[in-house]
């Protein structure tokens, strides 16, 4: 544009969006692709929903001392979380590295660590319609909601900084079609013996993985309104370690 004395000012006008409006609208944008996603959908709602509904109704599950339909709802978010920040993340975001989107979003004003941050706000508000629908259909089954299962949100905060950090490192370090086979595996083993709905086969040794914490602070907040001081140390340490570990060998391409 013109100057008073007729030369050109090439200086931008206004001002860059700030940041943290940057990092909503790309967290808004990340939920809504994964809301819109069919097979997203039926990892993340269809299937916690039915294996709610199922470990609910079928009494010859041992899920523990404690009123039945809280304890389901406690492993089944815990579920919930690892399909959401772990596996659904690991799974978009290794296909993003193989076709060059995250490179490119990587040089956009967001930046790297933006863009990584979007990503964990969007699994935060994925969970947060987990736990509604979830609870929704707890409360159908016989669930009475108390104040005392607001315990259950520092489990929830650092279930998700850690799987969402295990996610990203599987999805930096592997192929797109690794990440896709790898992850779906794990999936199946933290649901069949990781001590996310169901008590681990592995006995006192499953405490140590972040799948038996998360599982076992969610059902006691859900079931009795218990912060659990251990499990949420061992999700801490897990978040820690992963975030470390995705900040050293994560590749952008």
């Amino acid at each position: 544009m013109s100057t008073a004395t007729g030369r050109l000012d090439f200086t931008p006008a206004g001002t860059a969006t700030p940041f943290a409006r940057r990092l909503l609208r790309q967290a808004g944008f990340e939920a809504a692709v994964a809301l819109r996603n069919g097979e997203q959908l039926l990892l993340t709602l269809l299937l916690p929903v039915l294996v709610l509904v199922g470990v609910t109704r079928v009494a010859s599950l041992d899920l523990g001392a404690g009123p039945r339909p809280a304890l389901a709802l406690g492993g089944v978010t815990a579920l919930a979380v690892v399909s959401t920040a772990f596996t659904g993340q690991a799974i978009a975001t290794g296909f993003d590295r193989r076709n060059g989107v995250l490179r490119l979003l990587a040089t956009s004003p967001l930046g790297r660590s933006g863009l990584l941050a979007g990503k964990v706000a969007a699994v935060l508000v994925l969970v947060v319609v987990q736990v509604v629908v979830l609870g929704l259909v707890a409360v159908a089954l016989g669930w009475s909601p108390t104040v005392g299962a607001l315990a259950a949100v520092p489990a929830l905060l650092l279930g998700v900084a850690a799987f969402t950090a295990l996610g990203l490192l599987l999805a930096g370090t592997v192929r797109a079609e690794g990440t896709l086979a790898v992850a779906n595996a794990v999936w199946v083993l933290l649901l069949a013996g990781g001590g996310l709905v169901l008590p681990s086969p592995l006995g006192p040794a499953a405490a140590l993985l972040p799948s038996a914490a998360l599982g076992t602070a969610l059902r006691e907040a859900v079931a009795s309104g218990t912060v659990a001081a251990g499990p949420l140390a061992v999700l801490a340490a897990w978040a820690v370690l992963c975030s470390l570990a995705c900040a050293r060998w994560f590749r952008w391409e």
